[in-house]
């Protein structure tokens, strides 16, 4: 089997990938087994590799359609899985929103609506 592109698999259903992934996990037991047997020499020994990383594009393929089609489905909710939230950092996941910020206590409202900001006229 040739070498597998991610842009032709991803206009697959995830059945025909599933499938996919079956022959080629066959292919590399095979290949594995004629390694082991001696039986198929240098040529083989190349061949695992490329069967190997065939095997990872289908996976990293059916990856990335799950967690688009989750994204899609959780867009616009107010809890989401941990794994499709923004990561960022500590720090700014800490942080208060806009609204928690420009919330006052009935006790500084009082104090600044009867002591408000003076406002001076600087001479220019």
């Amino acid at each position: 089997m040739t070498r597998v592109k991610c842009s032709k698999l991803r206009g697959k259903k995830p059945d025909e990938l599933q499938k996919q992934l079956v022959e080629l996990r066959q292919e590399l037991n095979t290949l594995r087994v004629g390694k082991v047997t001696g039986s198929g020499g240098a040529q083989k020994l190349g061949k695992i590799r490329d069967v190997r990383k065939s095997i990872a594009r289908v996976l990293i393929v059916t990856h990335q359609t799950t967690k688009d089609n989750l994204r899609a489905l959780y867009h616009g909710k107010k809890y989401k899985p941990k794994d499709l939230r923004q990561r960022k950092t500590r720090a700014i996941r800490r942080l208060l929103s806009p609204k928690e910020k420009s919330i006052r206590l009935k006790k500084v409202q009082r104090r600044q609506s009867a002591f408000p900001q003076r406002i001076y006229a600087v001479k220019a």
